[in-house]
């Protein structure tokens, strides 16, 4: 059976949106940067055009770009740290995603995901309430719509996103409180 983008859940993330969010976060141009869902490598493209030199990708699904097979979430913690976890995951994995990403980055996690995130009594228990709430949430202002890779591009914008990101104090520990920002149309 061959898989689709829409069945493994590739929307590659516009340069904007990355741009966007290198616009309102600092990421030291020295740091590590991994992309464990780089799909067709959208996200490192613009990192690397913004002068970032060390950005790995990696996927489970070959697309063209960084390493395959890689299943991001069966990686135990005896990998390599890096300082940042920058990544669009699949929404069906976003939890998974946080907390696996929270165990490898060293300093932040980035992670964009649509605005419905912020909802769930589970979610609340699991995450918000004790455990690791995000340090920042960017809230796009306008509606965005992602299209599966190699589809037509119409329609209206649809879906309300943020990038939520957590991030370690100097003490290596993440704050319990968050706050909430937002990002001007474009």
């Amino acid at each position: 059976m061959v898989l689709s983008a829409h069945d493994v859940e590739l929307y590659p993330t516009p340069s904007w949106i990355t741009n966007a969010l290198l616009d309102v976060e600092e990421f030291d141009k020295e740091w590590s940067i991994w992309e464990p869902a780089c799909g067709n490598g959208a996200i490192m493209e613009v990192l690397e055009k913004r002068g970032y030199d060390d950005v790995y990708g990696s996927d489970l699904y070959d697309f063209g770009v960084g390493d395959v097979g890689i299943d991001f979430l069966s990686l135990s913690k005896k990998k390599q740290y890096v300082n940042a976890i920058i990544t669009n995951p699949p929404f069906s994995l976003a939890e998974q995603f946080v907390h696996k990403a929270l165990e490898f980055a060293t300093r932040k996690v980035a992670m964009l995901l649509r605005l419905a995130f912020l909802e769930g009594q589970g979610r609340y228990k699991r995450m918000f309430k004790e455990r690791c709430p995000p340090t920042r949430v960017h809230v796009f202002s306008q509606r965005v719509t992602m299209y599966p890779l190699g589809t037509e591009r119409k329609g209206a914008a649809t879906s309300a996103i943020a990038w939520f990101v957590w991030e370690r104090g100097e003490d290596g520990k993440l704050p319990m409180k968050s706050e909430l920002r937002w990002i001007s149309p474009r």
